[in-house]
């Protein structure tokens, strides 16, 4: 544990920062499971669970907890894994 004030503060603050960058992490991953099981179901009635999908990773992206490239990255997989089910 730091002794110097602003090294306590310091420690707070990334603990509560670390918080919610994984709670924005689970929340994207708890929706690209959706998304999976959604196109495991019905791919013809996905397209919904897509776009939903597609926010969460757009604002992991935003806030910084995942890289923008990783983010499209992601994206162009959903997309390609609901038009590879549709067919």
């Amino acid at each position: 544990m730091p002794n110097i004030k602003s090294a306590k503060k310091r420690v707070k603050v990334s603990a509560k920062k670390a918080l919610q960058n994984r709670m924005v992490k689970n929340g994207m991953r708890t929706s690209l499971k959706k998304f999976s099981t959604a196109v495991a179901a019905d791919p013809t009635n996905a397209g919904a669970q897509l776009n939903e999908t597609t926010s969460a990773i757009d604002k992991a992206a935003a806030k910084g907890v995942i890289h923008k490239n990783a983010a499209n990255r992601k994206k162009a997989r959903l997309a390609k894994q609901l038009a590879k089910a549709a067919v």
